[in-house]
């Protein structure tokens, strides 16, 4: 069985209560050999890196734009510490969102410059979060440049994404795509380079068109990856093994689980 990177699982949700050791069992069953676990805001560090303890998965450490109400300026020095003493694999989750109402732009734009500045000083990828802000944030890149990382959950256009790939990032593919209703997402999906897709889930959300309503569990990485492998006409060990090696190549460091 090939093996599967799932680069963004949020394994320390709250969703995953009482379930989690069974949950990664799961997917370790599918072929699923490692994932990255990013944090959202100071107060979740603790936990993520708990997740890396228990069950030697991949960690990043960041500051995400849904949670700014909780964010503050000591939170950056925070970070700068757990970069130096941690030593996570990339800063993240961090970004822009536009979608969501309410959320200052401005104040998000001054958190994302500060994330990347830290993740060019301990020369990290970064995991970003880019809904309905994809120029935005590649402004962002422009003026702070970092060595690359995942665009998550990309749904933006092929100029935008030749864009991010030109910067040295990979392009993360989900549950999204897996809607026989999402043409665009699904168009990308089938002919972007093969050597810039990554596969994720995002759970316990972005949840497959297989099981809508409920936690997106981590065993579903192998059937999002075969809808990816079946838009691009392509075997599954085949997808499985350039996605894989997309994800350790984007994330030094990263290690398979045996």
């Amino acid at each position: 069985m090939m093996p599967l990177v799932d680069t963004h699982l949020h394994l320390d949700a709250a969703a995953f209560a009482g379930q989690r050791e069974q949950c990664w069992a799961d997917a370790r069953a599918q072929g699923v050999r490692q994932a990255l676990v990013p944090a959202v805001s100071a107060a979740n560090f603790a936990a993520v890196l708990a997740m890396r303890e228990q069950f030697g998965v991949a960690v990043a450490l960041g500051l995400h734009p849904l949670f700014l109400a909780q964010h503050q300026d000591a939170h950056l020095a925070l970070l700068a510490q757990h970069l130096a003493e941690q030593r996570p694999l990339a800063v993240g989750e961090c970004g822009l969102d536009f979608f969501v109402p309410g959320l200052d732009p401005v104040r998000q734009e001054a958190l994302l410059l500060a994330q990347l500045r830290l993740a060019r000083e301990f020369d990290l990828p970064v995991i970003l979060h880019v809904r309905r802000a994809q120029d935005r944030v590649l402004k962002c890149l422009r003026q702070v440049r970092v060595r690359g990382g995942i665009a998550h959950a990309f749904n933006g256009s092929v100029q935008q994404a030749q864009a991010f790939i030109d910067l040295g990032f990979c392009l993360g593919f989900g549950g999204a795509m897996t809607y026989p209703g999402s043409q665009r997402i699904r168009r990308l999906a089938a002919s972007l380079p093969l050597d810039a897709l990554v596969l994720e889930t995002d759970g316990p959300d972005m949840a497959p068109a297989w099981a809508p309503g409920v936690p997106n569990m981590p065993v579903n990485l192998r059937r999002i990856a075969q809808t990816l492998a079946d838009l691009r006409q392509l075997p599954l060990a085949g997808l499985a093994e350039a996605t894989t090696a997309n994800a350790c190549r984007v994330l030094p460091g990263l290690l398979l689980q045996p």
